[in-house]
Order: C-alpha cells, then sequence, then structure tokens
C-alpha cells in the first residue's frame, strides 16, 4: 500500500484506486464540494497494486469502518478483489454487490457499513446519454464488451436486464482472459443473445470484432490503456461500420480510444471516452457517502464544473 492509513480531521471520502493522485477526482472534488454544500470536506487517495493481497483489502475496509471521519469511499479497478476479500466486514451489502460480487461504493449509514455496487446505475445513467431511444429496436447493430470485470458485467445487465428505452440488443458478446469471471456473468445474465468468448490474446477479440454487423456499439472494459499499457485489440483490428465505439478510461495512454479515433473516419464511427462515466460513477458515490442528494440537473452542473477544472472546457 503506497498511502498510509491516516486519519483526517474533516470528515472524507477515500478513493481507493491503483494511481489516485493522476486522477482529475483529486481536484475536482473540492469545487464540487463547495457545489453541493458539503462544508468541510477532505477527498483521500488509497493505493493499492493491481490484485493486492486480500488482508490490505481488509485494512482498508477496517479502516474506514473504525475510523470516525472516514465517511465512505469510492473503489475503482479493486472492486471485485475488494470484494471477495472483505465482503465479511460490512453490514449490508446492496443487491447489485451480492450478485455481482463487488463493492464500488462504500458507505455509513445508522452505525451500520454499507457496500454497494454502482457500476450499474452510472454505466445505465451513461448509456442512456450516449445512445438514442429505440436504437436496439431500430438499426442498432451488435453489443461487444471486451473485459468482463464490474463494469462489464453492469453494461450487460443494464442493457439486457435492466429498465430503459433504448431497446433489447439481439446479441451481445463479452470476452475476458478469465472463464471464472465469464461463468459469473452467465449465471447472473441467464438471457438469450448473451455470448461470452474466452480470449488469449488481442488477435480474439479482433476476429470477433471483424464479425459484427454494421451500427454495432464496441466497449472497452478491460483497463488496458490505463492502469495497465496496451489495447484488448491489435492495430489491425477492424471496427464495424457506422459503429459507435466506447473506452471507459478517460485517462492514461488511452490506446484502444486513439485505434478508433484513427478508424473514425474512414468507418463512420462515433467514439466516447470514459468522462461521462467518470462524472457518473462519482456522483452516485458521492450521494451516497455524504447521503445528499443529487438529480440529474445537478450532474450536468457538476460535469461543467469538472470539465473546467481539468481543462476539458
Amino acid at each position: 500500500m503506497s498511502t498510509e492509513l491516516v486519519s483526517r480531521p474533516v470528515p472524507t471520502i477515500h478513493f481507493v484506486g491503483v494511481s489516485t493522485k493522476q486522477s482529475s477526482i483529486m481536484y475536482v472534488f473540492p469545487e464540487w464540494a463547495k457545489e453541493l454544500g458539503l462544508g468541510d470536506v477532505a477527498i483521500s487517495g488509497i493505493d493499492l497494486p493491481l490484485h493486492a493481497a486480500p488482508d490490505l483489502y481488509r485494512q482498508v475496509v477496517t479502516f474506514i469502518r473504525d475510523d470516525a471521519n472516514s465517511n465512505g469511499a469510492l473503489v475503482t479497478t479493486h472492486k471485485i478483489d475488494l470484494f471477495q476479500a472483505a465482503h465479511p466486514l460490512f453490514d449490508e451489502l446492496d443487491w447489485f454487490a451480492a450478485s455481482m460480487h463487488e463493492v464500488s461504493s462504500i458507505s455509513k449509514r445508522g452505525g451500520k457499513l454499507i457496500g454497494q455496487a454502482k457500476d450499474p446505475v452510472s454505466a445505465g445513467r451513461t448509456l442512456n446519454g450516449m445512445i438514442p431511444p429505440g436504437f436496439w429496436n431500430g438499426e442498432g447493430g451488435d453489443v461487444f464488451c471486451m473485459g468482463c470485470g464490474g463494469a462489464g458485467v453492469a453494461i450487460t445487465w443494464f442493457l439486457l436486464l435492466g429498465e430503459h428505452e433504448l431497446g433489447r440488443p439481439e446479441r451481445v458478446i463479452v470476452s475476458d482472459v478469465s472463464a471464472e469471471r465469464l461463468a459469473h456473468l452467465e449465471e447472473l445474465v441467464d438471457m438469450i443473445g448473451l455470448e461470452t468468448e474466452l480470449v488469449r490474446s488481442p488477435k480474439d477479440n479482433d476476429r470477433i470484432l471483424e464479425g459484427l454487423r454494421e451500427g454495432s456499439f464496441v466497449i472497452n472494459g478491460t483497463g488496458l490503456g490505463k492502469d495497465r499499457p496496451g489495447s484488448p485489440i491489435t492495430d489491425e483490428g477492424r471496427f464495424p461500420s457506422d459503429g459507435i465505439v466506447w473506452e471507459l478510461n478517460y485517462r492514461g495512454a488511452l490506446d484502444f480510444f486513439h485505434q478508433a479515433k484513427r478508424a473514425a473516419a474512414e468507418r463512420a464511427l462515433t467514439v466516447y471516452d470514459g468522462w461521462d462515466y467518470f462524472v457518473h460513477g462519482w456522483s452516485c458515490v458521492i450521494a451516497d457517502v455524504f447521503h445528499v442528494d443529487i438529480p440529474n440537473e445537478r450532474v450536468s452542473m457538476l460535469a461543467e464544473i469538472a470539465a473546467r477544472v481539468s481543462g476539458r472546457k
């Protein structure tokens, strides 16, 4: 653990990640706190290596539980590993956390430690802003999600089982290097139209990409290009024409994002990064941790503040 677990003198939200100092949230959160009227509060990064030892996750959760000024935390990258190592420490887990085997939001309520999985909510809000209503009732193609971690599972669940007006894709393909994760997805989303693919290399994803219909939706949910170098496809990977491409990361080398941007003109692609997902994800957790209501119109204001502070505007 590269960050000591030290109690702050004011109510604190922790950010459990890999390289938290590089995240825009460290600069954005103080401005959001002012906008939301949270008072004198702080944010603290807790950096853990990928797939850290289970005891480290238990140390983090125990510290947050026992420290009076630790209001909670947002967990990224480690959502599944933290759940596996520390879920007995929580007093309550919401349905998504218990079912998806991940925790992305840690909060306290009535003296209890609460673990929640917010990806289905934040992914759903982002998708509703990205995909037009009725898309899969009309000309929408396949969905190909590379990566079956927390975000990949949440996106798949939302598209096939969630309540929305986007229509139901006829074919959703999810690839991953872990047979265990794919099996868990199949148990959680037992739906006709779901296909899982165990892949060993980017060339395997290239093959799947090549077989997608025109107008398909392609997602990088692997973490490659942010916490780890590389892309889930090679430079020879051929995107579907008139496709929509979503890179879930918004910072890092973003190799996949740049591959899509280079192909955008030739293949008539619409390409998104993970910025809106970042805003929705954090607003959901901040609402839990500080017990505030953040309706959609306020999320739009937070997005404008974040864009200004981070230099995206």
